[in-house]
């Protein structure tokens, strides 16, 4: 169970595993949080360390609200997503969350699910959460993971920047070359979630795109993860953040620099 403080929560970890090389899979136990998660969100993970004080944002990579877990999915980069890949289970780590705003899961017409790299990680449970007919795609440099997991809930066809499996190039050149169509739900680095936008727009496809940004706080205070959003009426756009607003946004609406 998780014990709840004044702004955060100390959660369980119940399993913590090694998917691939620097790729791990944390499953924390909160009740709390975890009943109102939603596909698309994120959590916030704190270091036990003084000198790291901002959080560490992951995504949500699956929810089971009956037992009250939440798998995460992170790659280690730096100190702080090092320090996680230690912890051992029946640990405590502090969390905040949920956060950011998720996918829309209401449409039940064909969908088009793309993943790049620790992008893949919340379309697991967005697949979950879909109906209709999905297809995904996933992109990695080289050794996927998580392919299984989503071969549950549709078509998945897999790119390898090295061609060691499935095609070999990115996921763009992916789906230009089976033609896929549906409507696009991405997260991913950002130059797959340009080339995503280009595709949908080219395609005349309604797309929804999970921006990676860093981020300070993770709630919307320190104004560190803002981009442009074109503004609805006019011309020109405004600044939004992608922890508070965000993460997802229409494809039509993000202003790449």
């Amino acid at each position: 169970m998780c014990q709840k403080s004044k702004y955060q929560l100390w959660a369980n970890i119940i399993e913590h595993t090694k998917l691939v090389a620097g790729v791990y899979e944390m499953v924390i136990e909160c009740p709390t949080i975890a009943k109102i998660t939603k596909a698309g969100q994120f959590i916030n993970l704190y270091s036990s360390h003084q000198d790291m004080l901002l959080p560490r944002p992951i995504s949500v990579c699956e929810v089971d609200k009956i037992l009250g877990r939440l798998h995460l999915v992170y790659r280690v980069l730096g100190k702080g997503t090092e320090e996680f890949s230690n912890y051992k289970v029946g640990e405590k780590i502090k969390i905040m969350g949920p956060l950011g705003n998720g996918f829309d899961v209401e449409y039940e017409g064909e969908q088009l699910i793309i993943g790049g790299g620790v992008g893949t990680p919340p379309m697991v449970e967005l697949a979950k959460s879909l109906k209709g007919k999905k297809t995904i795609v996933l992109g990695f440099r080289t050794d996927p993971f998580l392919v299984k997991r989503l071969e549950k809930y549709g078509e998945v066809y897999v790119a390898t920047d090295d061609g060691s499996v499935g095609f070999k190039g990115n996921v763009i050149e992916l789906i230009s070359e089976k033609n896929l169509k549906g409507r696009i739900y991405a997260c991913g680095p950002t130059p797959m979630l340009k080339g995503v936008q280009i595709y949908a727009k080219e395609n005349n496809l309604e797309a929804y795109l999970s921006l990676e940004e860093r981020m300070g706080c993770g709630f919307g205070s320190c104004v560190g993860c803002a981009t442009k959003i074109k503004n609805k009426i006019g011309t020109g756009f405004t600044y939004k953040k992608v922890c508070k607003d965000g993460p997802v946004f229409s494809s039509e609406e993000v202003i790449f620099s």
